[in-house]
């Protein structure tokens, strides 16, 4: 029998327990932009994926993904340990990294709405001083 709230706590606590290590515990200089987005926990409770992102050094700077996961793939066992010894649980879940595309898709979303935004502008510009075609009254006979 699957237990989705049990699997929804536990995916909250591995979400805050994986932040905090990685901020705190874990010396890795790779790691520092990182930040844990989301968890997920399956329904037998043995597998748990965790999302993260990864920020630029500057605003303007690409985020390097690559290093982060395989900093990410090095400490997985060394996290897992932390977890298992945080959660009070009798089989610690194995734990897996994906990069959460939530941002990269919300920004997509974004310059689509600014996109659509500025073709109505366009449109309400040119249609400001047209007139309907034909007779002001259509019905005259």
């Amino acid at each position: 029998m699957v237990d989705h709230a049990r699997a929804a706590r536990m995916a909250k606590r591995i979400q805050q327990i994986v932040a905090t290590a990685i901020e705190r515990q874990i010396k890795d200089p790779r790691l520092e932009f990182v930040t844990i987005t989301d968890a997920r926990v399956t329904g037998d409770l043995h597998d748990a994926t965790v999302f993260y992102t990864v920020r630029g050094k500057t605003v303007d700077a690409e985020p390097d993904t690559a290093t982060a996961e395989a900093a990410l793939a090095k400490a997985t066992g060394q996290l897992r340990k932390i977890v298992g010894d945080q959660l009070s649980v009798r089989f610690t879940p194995t734990l897996s990294f994906s990069l959460d595309t939530v941002p990269e898709a919300s920004a997509h979303f974004e310059e689509l709405l600014a996109r659509a935004k500025a073709q109505d502008e366009a449109l309400r510009a040119q249609s400001a001083g047209a007139r309907p075609a034909g007779d002001e009254d259509p019905y005259k006979p």
